[in-house]
């Protein structure tokens, strides 16, 4: 049975841009009026999963409560680890690691940010969460509130595209995109 997956990218947040990663900010009155606007005709969902930082789960609690649908925190579902790189600007980034920047836009699965996690155990836990929630979940149509790199890592699956790819995917603050996930893990986008 397939599972029908909302996938809903937090708002801008307080801290601003760069590579917000495991830092924990809240969003700005302009971010939950982006995830406002997103969610505004769509649905119906049967629940609400959610990455537990506060950048997404105060928003997703907002919303489940407003519907009168479940929602649950999922820790798998968190953005990618920056270590160093955390906090930091691409701008910033040119100034002072402008290499590996450019080794980890070129192939973000063949170069790790110091200290940071692995692209590819990045993808397993994303991967495994999805997995879990299709097991869990199948037969239902389900918002999954995350992050920019959780999307792009299962829009590019979607969509096919060589891993070299992934960071090519465009996901503005706010976006909203839809997923079918069916046996296997079998991801295809729309619904």
């Amino acid at each position: 049975m397939t599972l029908l997956l909302d996938l809903l990218r937090h708002g801008e947040t307080e801290l601003g841009g760069g590579l917000r990663g495991s830092l924990d900010d809240a969003l700005t009155p302009k971010g939950w009026e982006q995830m406002h606007a997103a969610v505004v005709n769509q649905g119906p969902w049967d629940r609400v999963v959610s990455s537990p930082l506060q950048r997404c789960a105060r928003f997703a609690e907002a919303l489940g409560a407003r519907l009168d649908v479940p929602v649950s925190l999922e820790k798998d579902l968190q953005e990618l680890h920056f270590g160093a790189w955390e906090g930091q600007s691409a701008a910033a980034l040119m100034e002072t690691d402008a290499e590996g920047l450019g080794l980890f836009w070129a192939d973000p699965y063949r170069f790790t940010p110091p200290g940071g996690e692995p692209v590819c155990d990045f993808s397993d836990r994303v991967l495994g969460a999805v997995a879990r929630l299709h097991q869990a979940c199948a037969g239902e149509r389900v918002l999954l509130v995350s992050h920019g790199g959780v999307m792009r890592l299962l829009l590019a699956r979607a969509r096919g595209l060589p891993r070299e790819q992934l960071l090519n995917v465009e996901v503005a603050h706010g976006g909203l995109f839809s997923l079918q996930v069916g046996a296997e893990g079998a991801l295809k986008e729309g619904v």
